[in-house]
């Protein structure tokens, strides 16, 4: 189906540390290796996150920079 749409599948390693990386700064954190840490914010650059929608971001981003990578 990704191919009839023009799309690539983009597989992002399972141990990429998504949930842990500031979205805003790059600053990774060891406290959300807690699950039961849903929110934070970066002590670097005061970003408040959610857990989920910061590691999507991150799945997001890390997909496109290995798209790119590809292409080169």
């Amino acid at each position: 189906k990704l191919a009839w749409q023009g799309k690539i599948f983009i597989k992002v390693d399972k141990w990429f540390p998504s949930s842990q990386l500031c979205h805003n700064c790059g600053f990774q954190t060891d406290i959300t290796k807690d699950l039961s840490v849903r929110k934070w914010t970066c002590p670097k650059c005061g970003m408040a996150h959610d857990r989920d929608y910061n590691a999507a971001v991150n799945i997001r981003e890390e997909g496109k920079r290995i798209a790119l990578a590809k292409t080169q």
